[in-house]
């Protein structure tokens, strides 16, 4: 028995926090847990017919855990069940009661996408960090990005998803929804979101990504030509979209010097689409149909948000 202490005391004292659990950790202190659970609660069951339902905030972690890990409903429950730090972070003891199965899950899932809870997410995220200090400011950033859908016809209706279409992008071509964004160009705080087909130009959605309050617009040569849809949407706006450079094989080196300044502003909407996709991992669609993605899509921005500002919200706690 005095062996077995000695192993576990040195097991413990030279244990290392993993990357996830630090993440969880910050994400603990980061999400507004209280405000985001207000939002559901009008729609959420509330117990009087039949079993009593699973808490709320625990199930509105079990959902931001899927968006965080890009994991499906099955796949949610069963990485609870391999993972301390996930189970730790959600609240459930494995020695007293099981993990809500996948259906549990799927039917949270559900009552957030009927209600279109994840615009009001959105938007209650945005509440938050602006009460915190962090405003969105007269530059925005707009951008595009294609989230990729499987093309195969080998499924029950023998056909593609009818909500996805294809593009072409330079020599190559896609299938899916493609994710536009209006990104502030100070906090990278991203402030407006529309998801459409990927065959939708990016310039046709400019309107939507714009507050009005704008004094400075950056994007690429895909925004090109849109001065009038600013002066009518931004009026205060200065037209900073990349312009073409090369016609006919000859450069303009003006044009690409003045585009490469531009870019310095313009790339930091990268840093948001990579998280969106290299950290949470959103570059296939999980569900079929346009509107189910969508709502994943302003739910992954919310906590997106969340995931670029957390240093500074953070600040004052570690002080």
């Amino acid at each position: 028995m005095r062996q077995l202490t000695l192993a576990t005391g040195t097991f413990e004292t030279h244990r290392k926090p993993t990357r996830r659990e630090r993440f969880l950790a910050d994400m603990e202190k980061v999400v507004p847990w209280q405000d985001l659970c207000a939002v559901i609660a009008p729609y959420y069951p509330k117990g009087e017919n039949g079993r009593p339902p699973v808490g709320l905030e625990r199930m509105l972690r079990i959902y931001f855990l899927q968006q965080w890990f890009n994991l499906s409903d099955p796949g949610a429950e069963e990485a609870l069940y391999e993972s301390v730090s996930m189970c730790r972070f959600v609240g459930i003891d494995l020695g007293r009661e099981p993990v809500p199965d996948e259906t549990t899950i799927l039917k949270f899932r559900h009552l957030l996408e009927k209600h279109h809870l994840g615009k009001k997410l959105f938007r209650e995220v945005h509440r938050h960090l602006e009460s915190q200090g962090v405003k969105v400011t007269q530059g925005t950033i707009v951008d595009a990005t294609i989230i990729n859908a499987p093309s195969s016809t080998k499924n029950k209706e023998g056909k593609r998803d009818p909500d996805m279409h294809q593009t072409k992008k330079g020599n190559q071509w896609f299938f899916g929804m493609k994710a536009h964004i209006g990104v502030d160009s100070k906090t990278k705080v991203i402030h407006a979101v529309v998801a459409t087909a990927a065959n939708v130009h990016d310039a046709t959605i400019l309107p939507d990504l714009l507050h009005g309050e704008e004094t400075k617009v950056w994007g690429d040569s895909a925004y090109q030509g849109q001065s009038d849809v600013l002066r009518q949407h931004a009026p205060k706006a200065r037209d900073l979209t990349n312009r073409r450079y090369r016609y006919k094989g000859v450069v303009n080196e003006v044009e690409r010097a003045r585009n490469r300044i531009k870019s310095h502003i313009r790339s930091r909407v990268e840093h948001v689409f990579g998280v969106i996709k290299g950290v949470f991992g959103f570059v296939k669609v999980r569900y079929r149909g346009l509107e189910k993605n969508a709502h994943r899509l302003f739910v992954t921005c919310a906590l997106a948000n969340l995931y670029l500002v957390r240093r500074r919200l953070l600040r004052p706690l570690r002080v």
